[in-house]
C-alpha cells in the first residue's frame, strides 16, 4: 500500500504536476494540503480521469485538504469536534483498506507571541484530544500532513541559526511529543536518523543550498508502523524541471506499507 502527502501548495497551478506525480509513484492514496480551493472548484474531473476518486475539504484561497485514492474512501469526515479554528478546511479523515487516515494542515503560527500562535497551540492540543478520544493505538490509524513543526535538530539545516523560530519552538515541538506519546510512531524515524528535508523556502536558493526544514510527517500506530517497507521523499518534484511552471515549495514524503 503506497500513501503520499504533498502540500501542493495550491491545486489549480499544479495540477499537471499532480497528474504527473500519480503516474510516476501510483499510489492507492494522495494526500494534499494547502489546496486553496472550494470544493466545487476542485479539479475532480482531470483526477478522476486517471482513474481516482477525490475526497476534499476547501475553502476559496486558504487551507484546504483532499484525499485523492484508488478505491472509494470510506466514511469520509471533515474537520474535527471542538476544532478552535472550525471555519477553516485543515482536517479530512476516512477509512481506506481497514486503515484510518486522518490528513492534517497544521496551523502555521505566524510569529512566537502572536494570536495565530496561540491559536496553533489550542489547535494542536484539540486535535490531539480528539485523535485520543476517537481512536485507539491499537488499531491501524495514520496521521500525516503538513505540520508545520520540525520536531527535532535532525529535521532542520541550521538549529543554531533556527533557535527559538516558528516552527521549531519548544511549545509546538512538546505538542508533537505528545501526539506521539499517545501511541504513534514517526515513520520516517523508524527507519532513519539522518538529516531529512521536505520543505524548502523559495528564497536565497534554499533548495539548491539545502537549506530545509522536516515539515511534511506520517505518524503511526503499533499496527501501521509493524508494516512499514520504506518512507522516502521525493525532492525531484520540488525541482523546476520536473514539471511545468513553479514546484510547491514541500516536496511529497512517500509512505510504503506491506
Amino acid at each position: 500500500m503506497r500513501i503520499i502527502t504533498w502540500n501542493v501548495n495550491s491545486v489549480r497551478p499544479r495540477l499537471e504536476r499532480l497528474l504527473a506525480l500519480l503516474g510516476r509513484h501510483a499510489p492507492d492514496l494522495l494526500c494534499l494540503q494547502e489546496t486553496k480551493v472550494t470544493d466545487e472548484a476542485f479539479p475532480r474531473d482531470a483526477i478522476e480521469a486517471q482513474g481516482y476518486h477525490v475526497a476534499c475539504h476547501g475553502q476559496k484561497t486558504y487551507n484546504g485538504v483532499a484525499l485523492v485514492s484508488r478505491e472509494p474512501p470510506e466514511d469520509v469526515r471533515r474537520g474535527f469536534p471542538a476544532d478552535p479554528a472550525a471555519d477553516e478546511a485543515r482536517v479530512i479523515s476516512a477509512t481506506l483498506d481497514g486503515l484510518r487516515v486522518v490528513n492534517a494542515y497544521v496551523v502555521n503560527g505566524q510569529a512566537l507571541g502572536s494570536a495565530k500562535y496561540a491559536l496553533k497551540l489550542r489547535w494542536l492540543d484539540a486535535l490531539a484530544a480528539w485523535i485520543a478520544g476517537a481512536h485507539l493505538p491499537s488499531t491501524p490509524l495514520l496521521v500525516l500532513g503538513d505540520f508545520n513543526i520540525a520536531p527535532d535538530d535532525r529535521d532542520v539545516h541550521d538549529p543554531e541559526l533556527w533557535r527559538n523560530r516558528l516552527l521549531v519552538s519548544d511549545a509546538e515541538r512538546e505538542r508533537l511529543r505528545r501526539l506521539l506519546g499517545w501511541g504513534l510512531t514517526d515513520l520516517l524515524r523508524q527507519l532513519t536518523d539522518e538529516p531529512s528535508f521536505t520543505w524548502w523556502d523559495y528564497r536565497f536558493g534554499a533548495f539548491h543550498r539545502r537549506l530545509g526544514l522536516r515539515l511534511d510527517l506520517a505518524l503511526g500506530t503499533t499496527p501501521v508502523a509493524a508494516r512499514l517497507r520504506a518512507v522516502t521523499v521525493d525532492r525531484d518534484e520540488r525541482k523546476k524541471t520536473t514539471g511545468p511552471g513553479t514546484p510547491s515549495d514541500h516536496a511529497p514524503v512517500i509512505v510504503d506499507l506491506e
